[in-house]
């Protein structure tokens, strides 16, 4: 919650000191600026198309529809989809985990997933351009969606041993801030970078898979235990394990960061 807040108070208080500079800057410049306000929606595009060009490199792609309704305000909507590939910068994520939990490094060396990410935003520009031009503030909403068939789970158990298969989703909604800068390259094309976005919420999923081979109460004990010690930060484990079936629902706190550079079109 400390960390939640820092983000909150720094850029609430970024948002109320530039768009304080920008009402300054716009009242000492009216006169000169008023005839191209007038003219500026008739004569230039108010429609932006871009593609995410960072995420391609993680196989992730995004698209944003952006439209601008006056000087100061504009509205977007992204779609990201990534097909089924390994979890992005898994080394990364391996290197958090501690070397005594070889189960959880194993889940995650084999782990498939795909994602599909749905982002509404409104955006505030504060700088005199103005027109979807300069520095901005969005807030936005996130709903997002993480599939896999291929959560493989080795289990060792006191009669047998094997591996199953637990096929699910996780959803998560979340909302947050994004700061960026967006530049006009002649009247055709644009450049926005997405500087620093994070945004918090919430995140629940249900995995379930069928047994190879029916199991010992033993056997059931020894495998609720063992999917119980899979650790996934931030999130609470509810393990149910039948002769035939397992379950693993996953709820907790969810976040993350948004950033990238955007290549797009006007019109």
């Amino acid at each position: 919650m400390k960390t939640i807040k820092f983000f909150l108070l720094t850029f609430v208080s970024i948002y109320f000191s530039l768009h304080l500079s920008a009402q300054v800057d716009t009242s000492s410049s009216s006169d000169l600026n008023s005839t191209d306000a007038k003219n500026f929606p008739v004569s230039q595009p108010m429609n932006f198309i871009k593609i995410n060009l960072t995420g391609i490199v993680v196989k992730n792609y995004s698209l944003q529809y952006e439209r601008v309704l006056n000087k100061t305000i504009s509205v977007a909507v992204s779609f990201r989809a990534m097909p089924t590939t390994g979890v992005p910068f898994k080394s990364t994520i391996l290197k958090q985990v501690s070397n005594e939990d070889l189960e959880t490094k194993e889940v995650i060396d084999n782990l498939k997933i795909s994602d599909f990410a749905f982002t509404p935003e409104i955006r505030f520009y504060l700088s005199k351009k103005g027109y979807g031009q300069g520095i901005y503030l969005a807030p936005f909403y996130r709903h997002a969606s993480f599939k896999t068939n291929n959560f493989t789970f080795n289990y060792a158990g006191t009669s047998t041993e094997g591996v199953i298969n637990l096929p699910g989703k996780f959803t998560t909604n979340t909302g947050g801030l994004l700061l960026g800068y967006q530049q006009t390259l002649g009247k055709h094309f644009c450049i926005d970078w997405w500087i620093l976005g994070p945004h918090f919420g919430a995140g629940n999923g249900v995995f379930t898979g069928t047994s190879p081979q029916p199991l010992s109460q033993q056997d059931q004990d020894d495998l609720k235990q063992q999917l119980e010690n899979l650790d996934v930060p931030f999130t609470k484990e509810t393990v149910t394990v039948t002769a035939n079936n397992a379950s693993l629902k996953l709820s907790g706190a969810w976040g993350g960061l948004r950033s990238g550079i955007t290549f797009g079109v006007r019109f």
